[in-house]
């Protein structure tokens, strides 16, 4: 299973935490490779030993905000029950997250945007225990329950403000939107555009991806083409890409498919009519006439279908791969709450498949079963696991549960999982996530919104977790979509018999920063100014010794951790 590229940039104490963004490339499994530098008398001795003042993000460091009203918002006392406590063993102890919001793409505006999400929630969940035994509440609840399909059938035509689907609980990948359509009007353009949510104050919602057929070309082509793009109000449009491309040497691999389809833009050298003698020897006279493939015809009928994928959003049309997308910073496919269409289209259907649902736990069979097994303050852990998972995830944490949470060492207690979420924009899908929280137990909330490039701050929660809450002789970060062999990471940590100065994984020690401003795992030369990194563990599966987590928390809570 290929990888999200991407990681963690904090350099402070150890190689594991260095960078924001590594390559998530390689699935957890086989064997487990021991850091070579790794010392167990000077465990930090590997660590650049100086830390120079944050880099502050030029986008967001003349932003002036209140901590005060955030805290008072995001960490006040609240009328919550032992079991819900649970879900926020980590959440006050990372309090100190408001002081370092600043120097993050969108720190600040995740924290702000988890204070609202977090006293809706909260408002939320008051209202349900008041009205507990109320039956019409309890229809209500069952009504906000995500979706796995939707569908509209016989949209005709669109009118003048388009066609809108609303996604209320976002995508996933494997999601998909599959419209069935015929360009028609006088150009026969149209666009499909995913839309979030507009933030307070902005009259228009990001646009996560937007797909626009241009049958007649525009000002750089006379000929058929798509360009995709995304916008937002803080950096307006960004580059186009063009599909076919004006520079097809640049045609990069989304999920290992092209950016653009070769075929798409290349001549066509089949002769069309071949009916009557007049036609084929017409053609024999002028010869074959030259056309250019395209998947969208005016006044033909097409089957489009949006695919979210790993690394960016696919589109087929009429069962080819026509063009990918990869994903980029902030704008990401569980942001989307809405599929705009416009444009020149008789419009038949519109269908969204795969989209993320929650399990109904009141018909689960097994619930007993695959609820979290209780911390024991008295008992040092193993080894402690925690799974970066995002809110509208809960497929995927649910397979977790069924699988490799079900070994005998994390049944019994000796090693213990816990999934690291933030808050989503969206309170349905919080409603969802709270209430999955408090019947697994498994969980633990972030105090902001889940942006990808704010995962620094879950693996320093892991840290915390794993040494402050649960007392674990090692700390393991993995992923939401990865099966992990618990027992032969028990077996191999046993093996080696390190304890101290221990990072373990699949060590990768020849990467380099992505400098596109473009995409998604940008860094710029401010937050890494080498051109290659230093040895790091892939993301999908790692292990550090105690000593190591438990210096990264102590050196956050001294605001010495360089982000």
């Amino acid at each position: 299973m290929k990888k999200w590229y991407g990681g963690v940039l904090v350099a402070s104490l150890f190689m594991l935490l260095i960078l924001r963004y590594g390559l998530l490339k390689n699935p957890i499994g086989g064997n487990i490779l021991l850091n070579p530098s790794s010392n167990a008398s000077k465990p930090l001795e590997w660590v650049h030993p100086a830390f120079p003042p944050a880099v502050q993000n030029p986008e967001t460091s003349s932003q002036v905000f209140s901590t005060d009203t955030i805290g008072s918002s995001l960490f006040a006392p609240r009328n919550i029950s032992y079991e819900e406590q649970k879900s926020l063993q980590t959440w006050n102890l990372l309090k100190h997250l408001i002081d370092h919001a600043q120097v993050f793409a969108n720190g600040v505006e995740a924290i702000k945007e988890a204070g609202n999400a977090w006293s809706s929630l909260m408002a939320s969940a008051e209202e349900e225990r008041l009205s507990y035994t109320n039956e019409s509440s309890s229809r209500k609840v069952k009504e906000k329950q995500c979706p796995h399909f939707l569908n509209k059938m016989n949209a005709t035509e669109l009118d003048n403000s388009g066609y809108k689907l609303w996604l209320p609980c976002g995508l996933t990948q494997g999601s998909s939107i599959t419209i069935i359509s015929i360009p028609d009007g006088l150009l026969g353009n149209f666009r499909i555009d995913l839309t979030g949510e507009a933030l307070p104050g902005e009259p228009d919602p990001p646009i996560i991806l937007h797909y626009n057929v241009r049958l007649h070309g525009d000002k750089i082509t006379e000929d058929p083409v798509i360009v995709q793009n995304t916008w937002n109000a803080a950096h307006d449009w960004g580059e186009e890409e063009r599909c076919p491309s004006p520079s097809p040497e640049k045609n990069k691999k989304v999920d290992e498919l092209d950016q653009c389809n070769k075929m798409v833009g290349r001549n066509d050298t089949r002769v069309t009519s071949m009916h009557s003698d007049h036609s084929r020897r017409s053609s024999l006279q002028e010869g074959t006439k030259a056309r250019r493939y395209f998947p969208f015809k005016q006044g033909q009928l097409s089957v489009a279908t949006l695919r979210v994928g790993m690394e960016g959003i696919q589109m087929t049309v009429d069962g080819k791969h026509i063009t990918s997308f990869a994903y980029r910073e902030t704008l990401e496919p569980w942001l989307v709450s809405e599929v705009r269409i416009s444009g020149d289209l008789n419009l038949i259907s519109v269908v969204a498949s795969g989209l993320p649902t929650s399990e109904d736990s009141e018909h689960a069979v097994d619930l007993e079963v695959l609820k979290s097994a209780p911390l024991s303050p008295k008992k040092t852990l193993d080894l402690f696991i925690g799974v970066f998972s995002t809110a509208n995830n809960f497929k995927r944490r649910m397979a977790v549960r069924r699988t490799w949470m079900q070994y005998a060492a994390v049944r019994s207690g000796a090693v213990a999982v816990r999934f690291f979420v933030g808050l989503h924009k969206n309170q349905i899908v919080n409603e969802e996530l709270w209430n999955e929280a408090r019947t697994y137990g498994d969980i633990q909330l972030m105090p902001f919104v889940d942006y990808y490039n704010l995962i620094t701050f879950k693996t320093l929660a892991i840290c915390i977790f794993g040494t402050e809450v649960a007392s674990a002789k090692y700390v393991m970060k993995t992923d939401d979509d990865a099966f992990v062999r618990v027992d032969e990471v028990l077996a191999s940590l046993k093996r080696i018999k390190v304890r101290h100065g221990l990072l373990y994984g699949l060590i990768n020690s020849d990467s380099r920063p992505h400098r596109s401003t473009e995409s998604k795992w940008y860094i710029s030369p401010e937050e890494w100014s080498e051109e290659t990194y230093p040895p790091w563990a892939h993301g999908p599966g790692y292990v550090v010794s105690r000593d190591i987590a438990k210096a990264v928390y102590k050196r956050y809570k001294e605001g010495r951790l360089k982000v």
